[in-house]
């Protein structure tokens, strides 16, 4: 699954020449405090969590202003929603006591959510049996990219099949499958398609 977040940090805009160190309520500092603690929460804890912080801006947004607000998005993505509340809420504890110890005020806005959907066990056997059946290795491995099977699982069970890319990458300009890897890939989904229409399971009408 996924939600993202609008962050707010609100600090005092003040003049850079004239605003002692030890007088500053700077919403960038808070703010980038705030995002190396995100990565750190994320790749602490056990599981397969992300975050990411994409994009950040601040206001007034002069070279001789302390930032008075900064604003930045805030994505987390797991398998499980449960998950995801979880280290969202180790995240806003943080905010929270940064902003009793700076004077800064932070608020989180939930924009965006998108569920997670575990594809179909059985699918996945098939799948599985088919590439077995081909003579190709097999990796069964979660997805934390987003996909149309999400919104199919609203209507029935889902499966995907994978095929191998170079070093691993994947929704990126880099990206790259040989061409007898999206063969393989090919006939394991006609395959899979076959056995699917023989099997004797109780597909949903």
């Amino acid at each position: 699954g996924i939600r993202r977040w609008n962050v707010d940090v609100m600090g005092s805009a003040n003049h850079a020449g004239t605003t002692p160190m030890d007088q500053r309520t700077d919403a960038l500092v808070g703010a980038s405090e705030l995002i190396v603690a995100i990565r750190d929460i994320a790749s602490s804890a056990p599981g397969r969590q992300v975050a990411t912080v994409g994009r950040i801006s601040v206001e007034p947004g002069a070279p001789n202003v302390i930032p008075g607000a900064a604003r930045f998005t805030l994505e987390i993505r797991d398998l499980s929603m449960d998950r995801i509340d979880q280290v969202f809420q180790a995240i806003q504890a943080v905010a929270q006591e940064a902003d009793r110890s700076t004077g800064l005020h932070t608020r989180f806005e939930r924009f965006y959510e998108s569920l997670g959907a575990p594809t179909d066990p059985r699918l996945r056997q098939l799948v599985e049996d088919s590439a077995n059946a081909a003579g190709f290795s097999t990796l069964r491995m979660p997805s934390g990219a987003g996909h149309d099977a999400q919104s199919m699982a609203e209507l029935g069970p889902v499966g995907m099949v994978f095929v191998p890319s170079r070093a691993g990458i994947s929704h990126s300009p880099d990206e790259w499958t040989a061409p007898d890897d999206v063969a393989r890939g090919t006939e394991v989904l006609f395959h899979t398609l076959l056995a699917m229409d023989t099997a004797d399971l109780p597909w949903p009408a």
